[in-house]
This record gives structure tokens, sequence and C-alpha cells, in this order.
């Protein structure tokens, strides 16, 4: 029972710390003590805190085998990972005043959007990947809440999010913000940008079974 309550107030933390600094007066205070980049970086090793501190509360919860595992679930987590880290890789630190966890937003430019031009809230898609890409190998009833919230978290914050930006950039701003072109550019930052995702990609495969205890590769 205890370890069920752990679990509960660990799912409580990370809402609350996703929720709170982000809302447009916390997040100008903070920006305007720490600068942009602080909260990013900052936001950032939070929001890895709360997750790992739900991760381990999750594995310790009591075992509800809700279906069984199979072989090639891992293919699904493997594919759908590739894409998160490339999404998230693309997305972090830059321009994006429509969603969270945008640097220099005024810098932002809808001809040239870069990843937003294709997803309004990229770190949004890459949770979501990562959430359901993890639901299917991960039958037991805990990870089952576990990734099935945050799932809900990611849809769920996508609409919230573009409600709040369009109350604060104005609905006129927004819709022409949010008016974006989708176009393909290759560049050296966005060649950079895909290296390190893949690099990500392939030290988290390496590091999950230390790490996390499960072991993504037969």
């Amino acid at each position: 029972m205890l370890d069920w309550i752990i679990y509960a107030l660990a799912i409580l933390l990370f809402f609350l710390t996703h929720s709170i600094p982000v809302r447009p007066t916390n997040k100008s205070r903070i920006v305007a003590r720490v600068g942009g980049r602080g909260f990013t970086l900052g936001y950032s090793v939070l929001s890895i805190a709360a997750l790992s501190f739900v991760i381990i509360a999750a594995n310790r919860a009591p075992i509800v085998q809700l279906w069984p595992w199979s072989l090639w679930q891992n293919h699904v987590t493997l594919l759908a990972m590739a894409g998160a880290t490339i999404i998230a890789a693309l997305a972090v630190a830059r321009p994006n005043p429509l969603s969270f966890g945008g640097s220099r937003n005024h810098l932002f430019d809808p001809k040239t959007p870069g990843i937003v031009g294709w997803m309004r809230h990229p770190l949004l898609v890459a949770l979501l990947l990562w959430a359901l890409g993890h639901l299917v190998p991960n039958g037991t009833l805990a990870h089952v809440i576990l990734f099935g919230i945050f799932a809900g978290f990611s849809a769920l914050g996508m609409r919230i999010i573009d409600r709040r930006q369009k109350r604060v950039l104005g609905a006129e701003n927004w819709q022409h913000l949010s008016t974006t072109a989708r176009h393909i550019r290759p560049s050296l930052n966005g060649l950079l940008r895909l290296v390190i995702g893949l690099g990500v990609y392939v030290l988290l495969i390496l590091l999950h079974g230390p790490v996390i205890g499960a072991y993504p590769l037969p």
C-alpha cells in the first residue's frame, strides 16, 4: 500500500512541477531572474528529476499484469523513441512562442519555423511518442497508469497551451504566428541537431538497461 501512495505522490509532484513554473506570471518572474536559457535549463533538470522519481516509483509498485510481453513490442518502443529523440533535438532551445520550452521567441519567423512548421508543440509530441511507445511492452497496471497518464497529459496539454497562448499573444497575433510554412531546408544547425538526436537515442538504448533495469535490445 505504501508503494502505491508513493507512486501517487510522485505523479502529483510531476504535474505540479510541470504546471506551476510554466504559468505566464511565474515564468516571466523566473526568466527575469535567470534569463530564458536559465529557465530552460532549470526546467529541463526539474522535469528529468520528477520523471525519474515517477519511473522509480512505478517500478516499485506491486505487479498487476494486464497483458503479456512479446518481443515485437520492443520494436514499437525503439521506433517511437527514434522519432521522439529526433523531434526533441530539433525543437529544444529554438524559438517557439506557440508552446513551452522555446528560446529567443522574439526571433520566431512563421516563414522559417523549422520543426514548428510541422507541429506547434514538438516537445509534447516527443513526450506522446515516448509514452505510447513505452505503453505497448509494459503491461503492468502501474506502468499502464504511468504511460497512459503521460499520453493523455501530452495530448491534452497541446489544447491547453493553444488556449493559453491565444490569450497571452492575442488571437490575431497567435493566428499569424501559427500560420507556418512547411518545408525542409537542410542546414548545418539542423544536421547537427539530427546527429545529436541520434546520439542521444543510442545513449538511451545503452543506458536503459543499467539505469532502468529493462534492456530494449534482445
